[in-house]
């Protein structure tokens, strides 16, 4: 059995955790930002950095306390190496290789990405690859075709905004603050999911991908239009990015291999009615569903420790010349999507 440390720092999530190869959760420990970020709607970079670089190592400290481990008891240090706020995965990959440093423990460089990707197999054993990934995150819209650590083939991403990003866009336009992917979601629960008339882009195109940036413009103009209620806009919102992923999801589907399992991950998982679309998706073509519970959808560390018991087990440890990455795509061979705002 492997033990293993993880780090996370990519945005404004701070966390530090320990697991273990047979998916023990040892400890977990994160500190947020929200009331550093709350005045300026969104993350400040240069103030997520700081407040990472404080608390990051008494946050380390405080997680091998719990699981009643000292820093020579781990096998390996995990730390978040990108993609993400450079500031903040700097502290991190530091961090790590400092602590690897001194402890002559190997240090293995995580994508933030594949943690997202993998954290559904450290809650369920049975999920076995291949399987089919929708990552839906902060900044980050994805279908993939999960083989294999370090093996993915990306299906489908996004053009210009992540979904994440709309609906953080969509709390802003309506004053409900940040973070804004869960006060949308509480908000629509009150509204008529039909009463304002949204796009849907890229419903119905050849094209694979996603693209969210006409629906926020569309939010935008709704709002001040003055026409509609704050409640019906959240709802209509909600209801067409929950129609483009499942139109993108159905083409992805006819596009690829049979798998028997359909994942979720990311912080935008955490939605009820885009988990409820998925698990219809799901039963529609015969697949199990697999979603990470809530408190795994969103940053964490003990995601990233446990792409570090994958990788680690798989031979794949990084040296400490290993460099951060503000952009670090899971699949660098897939053709690249129009849009010069693409997030690959």
């Amino acid at each position: 059995m492997s033990i293993i440390l993880g780090i996370e720092s990519s945005c404004d999530e701070t966390a530090a955790a320990v697991v273990t190869s047979d998916r023990q959760i040892l400890s977990h420990k994160l500190a947020g930002q929200e009331t550093e970020h709350a005045p300026f709607g969104g993350v400040v970079p240069e103030i997520a950095a700081r407040a990472h670089a404080e608390i990051l190592t008494p946050l380390i400290q405080a997680a091998l306390d719990e699981a009643e481990l000292g820093l020579n008891d781990v096998d390996a240090i995990a730390a978040t190496a990108g993609p993400g706020l450079i500031g903040g995965v700097m502290v991190g990959l530091v961090t790590g290789k400092a602590l690897a440093m001194a402890s002559g423990k190997p240090l293995v460089a995580v994508n933030h990405l594949e943690g997202h990707a993998l954290s559904p197999r450290l809650v369920n054993p049975e999920l076995g690859y291949p399987y089919l990934l929708l990552l839906v995150s902060g900044g980050h819209c994805q279908i993939l075709r999960v083989e294999g650590v370090n093996q993915y083939r990306r299906l489908a991403t996004t053009i210009d905004d992540a979904a994440g990003e709309a609906f953080d866009k969509t709390a802003k336009i309506l004053g409900l603050g940040y973070p804004g992917g869960p006060k949308v979601e509480a908000l629509a629960k009150k509204g008529d999911a039909s009463a304002v008339p949204l796009p849907r882009p890229l419903k119905g195109s050849k094209e694979p991908h996603f693209s969210f940036a006409g629906l926020k413009s569309a939010v935008l103009r709704a709002h001040e239009s003055g026409k509609f209620a704050d409640v019906d806009i959240a709802a209509s919102f909600q209801q067409a990015t929950v129609d483009c992923l499942k139109d993108r999801l159905d083409k992805a589907l006819l596009e690829t291999k049979p798998v028997k399992h359909l994942v979720v991950a990311g912080g935008v998982a955490a939605n009820g009615a885009i988990r409820a679309m998925l698990e219809q998706v799901a039963a529609d073509n015969d697949m199990a569903f697999t979603a990470p519970p809530l408190w795994l959808c969103t940053d964490n560390a003990a995601m990233i420790a446990w792409a570090g018991v994958e990788r680690f087990a798989a031979g794949l440890t990084d040296g400490l010349d290993v460099t951060a990455k503000p952009r670090w795509p899971l699949d660098p061979g897939a053709t690249k999507a129009r849009g010069a705002g693409v997030k690959a």
